[in-house]
């Protein structure tokens, strides 16, 4: 089982997964010079994964929602990130978003949950910060390995990032894995 530490490191994925009635899969915290490729090259910068990814796979990218709730103007929500048109998943991930700290115009396509947040920011023109703060690996278990596709692969890798607005403010926390390397 994950420690107090690594489970940080999972944050907001640990609270979804509790939320759920989930156990956290095993996972272990990863130096970003012993990160793998393609992974390193993928998660391993302090840019928005959605842009990242989308430059990567060649085309825009949309949500596909597993769990939402919004309660106190905070919204959290796990999420598979797909490409337009074939559907192909190219990230898991965990949000929590402090809807109260966005200007309107970018909070109504944020509760619509098509788009990821990374492109409702670059879309909006928000001033923000991406701040990666661990790297890890991670067992896939039941749920990870259906909304990747990643059935049998016995790791997956990803990052917890911390997006900051122009002024300091925590915008989001989020959990990011990668589907396997064939795949991203």
């Amino acid at each position: 089982m994950a420690g107090r530490k690594q489970t940080d490191a999972l944050e907001p994925l640990s609270g979804i997964y509790s939320e759920m009635g989930l156990e956290l899969p095993a996972m272990g915290v990863v130096a970003p010079s012993g990160m793998p490729e393609p992974y390193r090259s993928l998660l391993v910068h302090k840019s928005d994964m959605t842009p990242t990814l989308e430059t990567a796979c060649g085309g825009r990218l949309h949500l596909r929602v597993i769990r939402c709730t919004v309660s106190g103007g905070v919204m959290s929500r796990l999420v598979v990130l797909e490409m337009d048109g074939n559907r192909q998943p190219v990230e898991m991930g965990a949000i929590r978003i402090h809807l109260d700290r966005l200007p309107e115009e970018a909070r109504t396509p944020v509760l619509e949950l098509h788009d990821p947040f990374g492109a409702i920011l670059r879309d909006h023109a928000i001033e923000h910060t991406s701040q990666p703060t661990a790297y890890f690996e991670i067992a896939p278990d039941e749920l990870i390995a259906e909304a990747l596709g990643s059935n049998g692969v016995k790791k997956l890798y990803g990052r917890h990032n911390t997006i900051r607005d122009g002024a300091g403010r925590v915008l989001a926390e989020v959990v990011e894995i990668l589907p396997p390397s064939e795949q991203s």
